[in-house]
Formats: C-alpha cells, sequence, structure tokens
C-alpha cells in the first residue's frame, strides 16, 4: 500500500490542448478516492498518467517514497481495472489471473497460492477452468479485478470498470468493490462519470470540470455544501434547483420581485440560489418558512420512480424548470398551482459572477 500525491499535473496536447491544468491531490494510505466529471473533464486522462500510460506535461507524481514521472507503469507497483476487462480469450480464468505473475517470474507455488486466494475473495473459484466467453459480464469484470488483486501492488486504478453493465449488475459490483476494498485496504483511484457511483463508493470526492478541480471532500460534505454552481448542478439527481436572485430591500428576491430572502447578508446585488428537491415542500396554509423561500410552482409533469415523485414545473420569470421531490402516490393533474418553500438552513447561496459558494 502507498500513498499517492498530485503536485501541479499538467497535460498539453498538441495544439496546446490543455486536457489537465494544474491539479494537486494528496491521496492518503488506503484511501479510496473517486475521480468524478462531465466527459471531457480530464479524469481518465489523470489517472492515465498516475498509471504512467500517458507523459505528464508538468508537475510531479509521487507514488509512496518515489516521483515516478518518468517511471515505467510496469515499475509504478499499481495494477489496472479497465471498462472492457481486457482478459486473454485464448486462455482459462486461472491463467488469466496467473499470466502477470509468470510474466514477473513469480514462483509456481507463490502464483497457485494468490490466484486461489483471488479466487475465494472474489467468489470465483469455480470458474477457473472457464474461458472469458463462457462467464457473464459481472464474472468477467470479477476475473479483471482478481487479476489487479494477485499482482499485490500499493494502489488499484479503476478505469470506468462497471460502464459495460446492466443497472442490477452495476449496483452488485459497486457493493462488491466498496467490499473488497476494505477488506484489502489497498489505495484506489476510481474513475467515473456517474455520480451515484461516486458517492456510493468514494472516501473522498474530487470533482473535476474542464481539467480544473471544483471540489475535494468527502460525498455527505460535497453534497451537503457544494462548493460551486457546477458541483450543486452534477451532484445529486435529481440535480439542484438553481434559481437566478437579486438584491431588493435587505433581502434577495426572484427577478420577478417574489420569493424574499431575508437578510441578504453577503451584500450581494445578484446571486444564484440552489435548493435541493427533497427540501422543496409545500407550503402550510400557503405560508413560507420564515426567511425562507417562497414560490408559486405550475406542475407541467409528475415522474413517479417507485418509493417517491418528483413534481416538474415552472415558475413565473425562470427560464429553467424547478423540481419538487414528493410522496409515492403524488397525482397532481399539469396545470396545478402549488405554493413551495424551504427553510432557510437548506438554502444555497452561489455568487451569479464566479459560481462560488457564499453561504458556510
Amino acid at each position: 500500500m502507498a500513498t499517492i500525491l498530485l503536485d501541479q499535473v499538467r497535460k498539453v496536447y498538441a495544439g496546446n490542448v490543455e486536457a489537465v491544468k494544474g491539479v494537486s491531490i494528496d491521496i492518503a494510505d488506503g484511501e479510496f478516492i473517486v475521480l468524478v466529471g462531465p466527459s471531457g473533464c480530464g479524469k481518465s486522462t489523470l489517472l492515465r498518467m498516475i498509471a504512467g500510460l500517458e507523459e505528464i506535461s508538468g508537475g510531479e507524481i509521487h507514488i509512496g517514497d518515489r516521483v515516478v514521472n518518468n517511471v515505467e507503469p510496469a515499475d509504478r507497483d499499481i495494477a489496472m481495472v479497465f471498462q472492457n476487462y481486457a482478459l486473454y480469450p485464448h486462455m482459462s480464468v486461472y491463467d488469466n489471473l496467473a499470466y502477470g505473475l509468470r510474466n514477473r517470474g513469480v514462483a509456481k507455488g507463490e502464483i497457485d497460492s494468490r490466484v486461489k486466494e483471488a479466487a475465494r475473495i472474489l467468489e470465483i473459484g469455480t470458474f477457473l477452468d472457464r474461458k472469458p466467453r463462457q462467464l457473464s459480464g459481472g464474472q468477467r469484470q470479477r476475473v479483471a479485478m482478481g487479476r489487479a488483486i494477485v499482482r499485490q501492488p500499493a494502489a488499484f486504478l479503476f478505469d470506468e470498470p462497471l460502464s459495460n453493465l446492466d443497472a442490477k449488475l452495476r449496483v452488485q459490483m459497486r457493493i462488491e468493490i466498496k467490499r473488497l476494498q476494505k477488506a484489502l485496504g489497498t489505495t484506489s483511484v476510481y474513475v467515473t462519470h456517474d455520480q451515484l457511483e461516486a458517492m456510493t463508493l468514494a472516501n473522498r470526492l474530487v470533482v473535476l470540470n474542464h481539467g480544473r478541480i471544483e471540489q475535494i471532500g468527502t460525498p455527505l460534505d460535497v453534497y451537503e455544501a457544494p462548493a460551486t454552481t457546477f458541483v450543486a448542478g452534477f451532484i445529486g439527481s435529481p440535480a439542484m434547483n438553481l434559481i437566478p436572485v437579486k438584491a431588493k430591500e435587505g433581502g434577495l428576491a426572484l427577478e420577478t420581485g417574489e420569493g424574499l430572502l431575508a437578510p441578504n447578508g453577503h451584500g450581494v446585488a445578484q446571486a444564484i440560489l440552489g435548493v435541493r428537491p427533497e427540501d422543496l415542500v409545500l407550503a402550510t396554509d400557503g405560508v413560507a418558512a420564515p426567511g425562507g423561500l417562497s414560490l408559486e410552482m405550475t406542475v407541467i409533469a409528475v415522474e413517479p420512480v417507485g418509493a417517491e415523485s418528483y413534481v416538474h414545473g415552472t415558475v413565473e420569470g425562470l427560464k429553467d424548470d424547478i423540481v419538487m421531490r414528493a410522496g409515492p402516490k403524488t397525482d397532481y393533474a399539469p396545470g396545478s398551482r402549488l405554493k413551495l418553500t424551504a427553510v432557510p438552513e437548506k438554502l444555497h447561496i452561489f455568487d451569479a459572477q464566479t459560481g462560488a459558494r457564499l453561504n458556510a
């Protein structure tokens, strides 16, 4: 096991295209870090630079007590798990697991011991004589993880390993990966564009946008106190409602003048108000929470998703629709008008110009 330190790491491609813009992350020994963000944000490039599959254009990468900028991938003491499994189709599961160890000259008895232990941990012992084509997608991914485990590396690197699996199997494999990483205690860096996957797996999230870090924190911290409007809109499903507001009589109000918040403690002329769908509730007797948000929404659709429903609607003067979470049997007719509120402590205030968070 080892720490991983990224110090002002940059990647510039031909044509002066800067894909990673001075990223610094300090990953503790045994920590599970998830790099999350939309396509093109630089997360896979960052992972490939840690692995040594991409040259870095600036900065330093440390694995343990070594600077590995110029160290070959095979000598970095890391193991990767890829999206496409990367198994040898003509080899049995046993030989797929053993192949890398044989190439390193590990003794036959040690190879057999490591392969069988990995198979036991991953519950694939009955598949050792099969070829990859005889396995399901989930079983193949277990074999891919087993090949990483037998290496006994200082760190695991996961490059969107669940993307090819169906929804049910992805849930099962998320639980499996989390259990496995906790049991082994190996430092792990995991890349995904799926914010739900990121939230359920990570000790800490690194939210990336256009090659820069927007926020680093525990999943709960990032969800409850997003540092920017980008994080607020990306983390959470459905996304946080983001509403333009302006100063009015010492408070903040919608552009229409409605929905007064008091007070405007940040002294801004314009801001972005954020409120999670679960924090919007029906106003009791039409009266808003003191100092909180007041909205009147016109329902356009109700989205039932089992244990709950999401009510989508419009608010006069707002360009974007807003979403409220409601109970499973909610059935508002389109065109219904609902008076909504949210208490002050559930509101998020962001700078309208920079997108940075203003309230604690």
